[in-house]
């Protein structure tokens, strides 16, 4: 079969190859889901771009430099595959944990002792939420050290910041939700040191400005009352399983939708 100078089909439909794409490619059925033909063109490929369900969020056009592991590490990726690890593993945790004080540290001894291979699911919760706080500090070190936040990506770089924040959240809710001495007293170490924030903090400076009292405090809205007790399980049960991620999600579409209208980063 002969090839043009790209070593694509020449159009002389000569060749078994070629009859037999032909055969496959001329039906509606074909054409429906492959609404360009064959990219042999510049103009072709970037219609499949923008036309496939998987690759439309990502640039019509890519520099050589966005596609070198040595340069951009991969760290974005693996944080977006960490966090639907997460949300798979945080989901079927759900159906054995009860938000409720007398029974949740029971169901994390059941969930390790009794549920076939709960040790393992709850494990890869525990490190993917690890591995997902480092990836996403790594990532912005990357995005920082090559300048990829200046022009025209300044947007992007505060949401990734404010993503940066909702990760450290999730991780921090997740602490108390085994009711276990070590999440018990960093979630009280955590919340007393919420309760010096200025102006909406207790003990921070100028909160009396405001009249606010320890019963109406920052550290009383995180709490759901005075004391870590059955309230600050159940608020950081909906803050990690239901509210930040749906934030989290709302913001990292966002984020992708930005980098494909901006364009990969790249050296300047």
């Amino acid at each position: 079969m002969a090839d043009n100078e790209h070593g694509h089909p020449n159009g002389a439909k000569k060749g078994l190859l070629w009859s037999l794409y032909q055969l496959i490619s001329n039906n509606f059925i074909f054409q429906s889901v492959f609404r360009t033909g064959y990219p042999d063109t510049m103009l072709k490929r970037m219609a499949v771009m923008r036309s496939s369900f998987m690759m439309h969020i990502l640039p019509t056009k890519v520099g050589i430099h966005g596609l070198k592991l040595y340069y951009t590490w991969c760290m974005g990726g693996i944080t977006f595959f960490l966090f639907l690890a997460l949300t798979l593993t945080g989901v079927i945790l759900m159906f054995y944990y009860v938000p409720e004080e007398h029974r949740a540290y029971q169901d994390m001894k059941d969930l390790y002792f009794m549920v076939p291979y709960g040790r393992i699911l709850r494990n890869m919760h525990r490190w993917a939420a690890h591995g997902m706080v480092f990836t996403v500090i790594v990532h912005m070190i990357r995005v920082f050290y090559t300048g990829s936040y200046k022009a025209p990506r300044q947007l992007n770089w505060v949401v990734g910041v404010l993503l940066l924040k909702i990760t450290l959240l999730l991780s921090f809710t997740g602490y108390l939700l085994p009711w276990d001495q070590l999440g018990f007293w960093a979630v009280t170490v955590g919340t007393n040191m919420a309760s010096a924030t200025p102006l909406i903090g207790y003990e921070g400076p100028f909160s009396d400005l405001l009249g606010i009292q320890v019963n109406n405090d920052i550290r009383f809205a995180l709490l759901g009352g005075t004391r870590v007790g059955a309230n600050a399980l159940i608020r950081a049960y909906v803050w990690h399983c239901v509210a930040l991620p749906l934030l989290a999600s709302g913001m990292m579409i966002f984020h992708f939708w930005r980098i494909r209208k901006d364009g990969f980063s790249g050296p300047l």
